[in-house]
């Protein structure tokens, strides 16, 4: 099923068989010991040939089987941009491959670039500690050592667990994420639900005693001066979700105490979303109240207490959108 609160966060795990979902699905899984510095013993990966300009994919080839103990890093062509730091979301596009075999695992060339945060947490470390200090411009080549998790987690008929993996990447951007809405305060609108905001920016919100609207409702609170939201980018949000009557609370991503991440006017989450947050700029406070046709629709949603009838309120922060 589309939509909040139940698919969202799903959309944070995609399927074990995506490289990229495995740079957080094996994030908590690292030791202790993390990858060498960027640039660290850059002849054992000397056997690694990549070509093609900055502005193509690149071109990956594999003279002998690439094995290593420890992960590193080699920077192919030093960008002039600035450096990256722990609280950048970096934007990058990346091939990736098996170092025993040379095959391509995959590509988000063609695709679209994506955005990793530079934390261990959320990031698998060797991608994260490789990528860090390292400037925009670059193009750098990671060897995961198989101590990492990430062979193990994707292993399959063309993936040991004790394969080393190579991610050759682009560093296109990098910039902070907001912890919170950032911008000019806009005033109240008569008739809507009141949005109190906790020391840490968590929304309290107050249902109004009337009936809810019967259209889309897409209401700045805060005014942010980033960039235009555009559908088919992917959204980093913190949210609460209540039901128009009654207004209880059935979601929360401050109550679960971390941002998500989806993508946005694609059909990935209910179209009331898609609809009202395209077209909005990142730093925003957004209050969508949203009927159910463009919510939950007649069957509504068992597992979060809506009903079919049920208009939904959310106050949602747009923390970045890439």
């Amino acid at each position: 099923m589309k939509g909040l609160p139940v698919s969202i966060r799903p959309l944070l795990r995609r399927s074990s068989a995506s490289c990229l979902a495995a740079f957080v699905a094996t994030a908590a899984l690292a030791g202790a010991t993390f990858a060498a510095p960027a640039g660290a013993a850059p002849d054992k990966l000397a056997n690694v040939t990549v070509t093609g300009g900055p502005d193509e994919k690149p071109v990956v080839a594999v003279d002998k089987p690439v094995a290593v103990k420890s992960s590193l890093a080699k920077v192919l062509t030093k960008g002039d941009g600035d450096k990256t730091t722990k609280d950048s979301i970096v934007s990058l596009d990346y091939v990736f491959v098996n170092g025993r075999t040379g095959a391509e695992l995959e590509s988000s060339y063609g695709k679209g670039s994506v955005a990793l945060p530079l934390d261990r947490t959320k990031t698998q470390p060797a991608i994260v500690d490789n990528l860090l200090g390292a400037h925009v411009g670059s193009r750098v080549v990671i060897a995961i050592a198989p101590k990492e998790g990430m062979a193990e987690a994707l292993a399959s008929d063309t993936i040991k667990k004790s394969d080393t993996l190579l991610f050759v990447a682009d560093i296109h951007s990098a910039h902070e994420a907001l912890e919170r809405a950032n911008g000019t305060k806009v005033a109240p609108v008569d008739g809507l639900p009141k949005v109190k905001l906790a020391k840490n920016g968590a929304p309290t919100i107050t249902m109004p005693k009337t009936t809810a609207p019967t259209s889309l409702i897409a209401q700045p609170l805060i005014a942010g001066e980033g960039p235009v939201v555009e559908a088919g980018q992917t959204l980093t949000v913190a949210y609460t979700g209540a039901i128009w009557d009654g207004g209880k609370v059935f979601d929360s991503s401050w109550k679960a105490g971390d941002p998500v991440q989806f993508p946005i006017g694609t059909g990935g989450v209910i179209k009331g979303w898609d609809d009202g947050l395209v077209g909005q700029t990142v730093g925003s406070q957004v209050l969508l109240v949203i009927p159910p046709e463009l919510g939950y629709g007649s069957a509504g949603n068992a597992d979060a207490g809506i009903k079919g009838t049920d208009a939904l309120v959310f106050v949602v922060d747009i923390l970045d959108a890439s």
